[in-house]
């Protein structure tokens, strides 16, 4: 097996036509049951990030542990070329017939067209929007329902704002992030209907110094509960922390980062689509191309609420989880509009979890200041 020094090496001197040209066909691997597996796990950043990169990290972990299963990985993988040598590296040099390619830029094109290259390979992407008839079968696409966390964390952050300001900091206005920003606000307004949410989209999702940038900013103009959505929520929180302010977590527990002011947060569970591919691999199934959880499928969860949490706010919390849990709990019905004031959503209307319309979400609902 490869190691990560030697794979880069191996790259570096292959270069980006080289490597592609020398990927055979891999035909000749079968999909068939198998008693050993080999599952590569790509990474846009590193895997300590406390953050997206880490979440996927720890589900790895986990599936080292499982038999038959060895696990190949290699971090700070950028979402060009390089991923589409990364994957046919694992490929041809380590026997991978599983792939994670786990960042939001590796879908399209580079995992495609990886898939048509391999037909015998399964290619699972995090959070890509599968299309039957459109994508290839051996791709697929795992994502869960975290803005049900995210919800559950603006009613914890609606209770604790004395300012009635909470303060989002999002790398990029794609559907995923502009749902996590509205179920927030939702959540929080669902406590008080005057509570507003100031957001700051930083561009990309590893940008230290303007994430540090854009916490101390909001933190001067008023809000006194931070949360984001972008790679690392280290700096985010740590800032928080450092202001004296509450905040809430994203992708995993940072809860060590701010002792005094964190309140709770979004963690994704990745163990739960891992291991079904996994087990699919293994039973020689076909491979479920379009999967989706939430709270009650396991594949998010909430972080221990923290010593900054006041009763009130743990239990209207705890409250609508049950719910959630039981799948009866609808976040996004109307009437609802945006904050333009263009309703977005219909009187009497009520859209599940499930509803793909969810996944294409282009607006920011009222309470949010900020633009698309």
């Amino acid at each position: 097996m490869i190691d990560l020094i030697g794979r880069r090496e191996v790259l570096k001197r292959l270069g980006v036509a080289g490597a592609l040209g020398a990927l055979a066909p891999y035909g000749a691997r079968s999909a068939h049951a198998a008693d050993k597996l080999v599952v590569g796990v790509i990474y846009v950043g590193p895997r300590d990030d406390y953050g997206y990169n880490q979440a996927q990290a720890q589900a790895a972990a986990a599936m080292k542990k499982m038999p038959g299963v060895s696990v190949v990985e290699q971090e700070k993988v950028p979402e060009t070329t390089d991923v589409q040598k990364t994957m046919g590296s694992m490929i041809e040099q380590d026997g991978a017939t599983l792939l994670f390619p786990t960042s939001f830029g590796y879908f399209d094109p580079h995992m495609l067209k990886m898939a048509e290259k391999y037909p015998r390979v399964r290619f699972a992407h995090c959070g890509g929007l599968w299309t039957d008839g459109k994508h290839p079968k051996n791709t697929g696409s795992y994502f869960g329902y975290i803005d049900e966390c995210l919800y559950l964390s603006g009613i914890v952050a609606g209770h604790a704002s004395k300012s009635k300001k909470l303060g989002f900091i999002a790398a990029k206005p794609i559907p995923q992030v502009l749902r996590n920003i509205n179920a927030f606000t939702l959540g929080a307004r669902s406590v008080d209907p005057k509570i507003t949410t100031l957001l700051v989209i930083t561009g990309d999702w590893a940008l230290p110094v303007k994430e540090a940038e854009a916490a101390n900013s909001l933190v001067d103009q008023g809000v006194d509960v931070l949360t984001c959505h972008v790679d690392s929520p280290k700096v985010v929180v740590e800032t928080a922390e450092r202001r004296g302010i509450r905040v809430c977590g994203y992708h995993a527990n940072q809860s060590a980062l701010a002792p005094k002011g964190y309140l709770t947060g979004a963690e994704w569970n990745w163990v739960t689509p891992y291991t079904t591919h996994i087990q699919d691999a293994m039973a020689g199934k076909p491979m479920v191309n379009f999967m989706r959880g939430g709270l009650k499928e396991g594949f998010v969860r909430t972080s221990a609420y923290g010593k900054a949490v006041a009763e009130g706010g743990r239990k209207n919390a705890d409250t609508v989880k049950a719910q959630m849990l039981k799948g009866d709990y609808v976040i996004f019905k109307g009437p609802l509009k945006d904050n333009t004031g263009k309703t977005v959503i219909a009187g009497g209307t009520a859209l599940k979890q499930t509803e793909p319309v969810l996944e294409q979400m282009n607006y920011l609902t009222e309470g949010v200041i900020g633009k698309v």
